[in-house]
């Protein structure tokens, strides 16, 4: 099967094909081949610690579908074999067949599939098929398609007649042993996502990177939540330091399970001190804050101090006020007024990290509107 991308909905940067030399011992990753893609500083969508999953999908033989959405590189151990054959870190199929003796070779378009829910319905900027490991048991090809669907559909449902399915990249030729990257032009909101490969074979990670675009519908039902969180539609801008860990670890879901699960950076040496700038989901009212430093020890920020911006052209006032931390601690402030802002900055002194920032409020009137035309407009 030889296919080409459409220009039009998705470029490789650069394309990957063929198999990867056969494992002959050291390092499995020497000839992973792999690239800076422009989508990474997007978060993952399909990440389980977001709510993802891989609902469904036609054959599992090899190694379970799960595996797909699982965080971190995948694992290789050579001598690993069980009761099926080789023990793989991803998803694989048995090798298809076609219809008898005399056409002993899979039919064109023969294919396997898996369903995946995203962790938060968002905006796909790009897809990462990552078939590491796989060297000659990688597939020829692979397409990804995209819908959205409200509430919590079964895979029955998803695979319905009725359900209309965006192409977000085409039937492609894809490499093994590498990061096989997509950049996704998709003006749209999406829920789910199929996952196909051409004929069979495995792929070890799958990764849909993207902008988060939740339901205005339910945030009005919550009333007060958190602003700023990613789940939300909340946004790192920038930061002054990523050394240790992202910034973006600061709004994910629950609390850090560990040191590298928040927001660190390098030690200091001179008289400065380290930030990040958030982006709310919209225009909104803060009512309430919580300054997490879980499991930031002997490493977390002296002192924190919020400020908030309603606008490019508006002066930034003062949140919270350099406020003292203790280690692995969540510190919870009410505010004596509300603030109404669209950004955040968290100053930090003089350096360390937190795990978490929560900024509980709700949307203003006029972010509601703006959040709510948006919606429409993506929903088409």
């Amino acid at each position: 099967m030889s296919v080409a991308p459409s220009a039009s909905t998705v470029s490789l940067p650069p394309s990957f094909t063929g198999a990867a030399a056969p494992f002959r011992g050291g390092d499995a990753f020497a000839d992973y081949r792999t690239a800076d893609f422009p989508f990474l500083l997007h978060p993952d969508l399909a990440a389980r610690e977001l709510g993802a999953a891989v609902i469904a999908a036609n054959d599992e033989f090899f190694a379970e579908r799960e595996n797909l959405l699982k965080p971190g590189p995948a694992l290789f151990d050579p001598g690993d074999f069980g009761h099926k054959g080789k023990v793989m870190d991803g998803w694989e199929t048995r090798r298809r067949r076609g219809a008898d003796a005399q056409t002993p070779h899979p039919a064109d378009g023969d294919h396997d599939w898996a369903l995946v829910r995203l962790g938060a319905p968002g905006i796909i900027r790009g897809i990462v098929v990552d078939t590491a490991h796989f060297r000659g048991n990688h597939p020829q090809a692979i397409s990804v398609e995209a819908t959205a669907v409200a509430g919590s559909p079964a895979p029955e449902e998803l695979l319905a007649a009725g359900v209309r399915w965006t192409v977000l990249v085409p039937p492609t030729s894809v490499g093994g042993h590498a990061a096989n990257g997509f950049v996704v032009d998709a003006q749209a909101r999406f829920t789910h996502l199929r996952l196909n490969q051409y004929p069979d074979g495995g792929i070890a990670r799958l990764r849909a990177y993207g902008e988060v675009a939740p339901d205005p519908g339910w945030l009005s039902a919550l009333g007060t939540f958190d602003v700023a969180a990613l789940k939300n539609g909340g946004v790192v801008e920038d930061a002054s330091d990523r050394f240790y860990s992202p910034p973006t670890n600061t709004i994910w879901p629950g609390r850090s399970r560990k040191m590298n699960d928040g927001w660190e950076t390098r030690r200091r040496r001179d008289h400065g001190h380290d930030w990040i700038r958030y982006r709310l989901l919209e225009q909104a009212e803060i009512r309430a804050v919580e300054i997490d430093t879980a499991y930031l020890k002997g490493n977390s920020a002296g002192w924190a101090a919020l400020w908030a911006q309603d606008g490019p052209d508006q002066p930034w006032v003062e949140l919270l006020p350099r406020t003292r931390l203790q280690p692995d601690t969540n510190h919870r402030r009410v505010l004596q007024n509300p603030v109404v802002a669209r950004h955040v900055r968290l100053d930090i002194y003089p350096d360390g990290g937190i795990s978490r920032l929560r900024l509980h409020g709700s949307l203003s009137p006029a972010g509601a509107a703006r959040l709510m035309a948006r919606h429409q407009e993506l929903d088409g």
